[in-house]
């Protein structure tokens, strides 16, 4: 574990982001309230919030944070039957909650997953990673609007490209 002892108290914000693709069927019940275990997505950002509380519990090295505020926003997108997570979490301490919102976003994709397994086993939770941070040592970070992504090529080789955000 890192010694951030000697670091003076900042303002700190982390913001993270992710997806899960589903079904149109899932995406409907869901976007309708229909899914048997309750209201989704409510119960999700619950999940995203207590998850960020525990993160010095399920990453070895992250430190124990007063976490002062989590927010936890969905974004549906009906086209790609896609709901987008973003979570944003607030401290004024010496270290980040970088990993905090990382494990928020994590934590709600996983909730929506196991409330909606038994109608969607085919769900796919990706594209978690660290939107932007302001405070700290290391200054500001804000996400790019291009990331990298593996594709297969057809003769099984992975090629890196570089893919616009949309």
């Amino acid at each position: 574990m890192v010694d951030v002892s000697a670091k003076p108290d900042t303002k700190r914000v982390a913001i993270a982001g992710g997806e899960i693709r589903m079904s149109a069927e899932t995406y409907e019940m869901i976007d309708e309230g229909g899914i048997a275990k309750g209201d989704v997505l409510g119960i999700a950002r619950l999940a995203g919030i207590m998850a960020a509380k525990k993160t010095p519990e399920l990453i070895p090295l992250a430190h124990p944070i007063m976490i002062g505020k989590v927010e936890i926003d969905f974004v549906k997108k009906p086209k790609k039957c896609t709901i987008e997570i973003v979570a944003r979490v607030s401290t004024t301490g010496q270290t980040g909650v970088e990993m905090e919102a990382l494990v928020s976003v994590s934590a709600a994709a996983l909730t929506i997953y196991d409330m909606c397994k038994a109608v969607d086993k085919g769900m796919t939770i990706g594209m978690i990673r660290l939107l932007e941070k302001t405070g700290g040592k290391s200054g500001d970070y804000k996400g790019t609007s291009v990331q990298s992504r593996t594709d297969m090529t057809r003769d099984g080789k992975a090629v890196l490209r570089a893919c616009k955000n949309g």
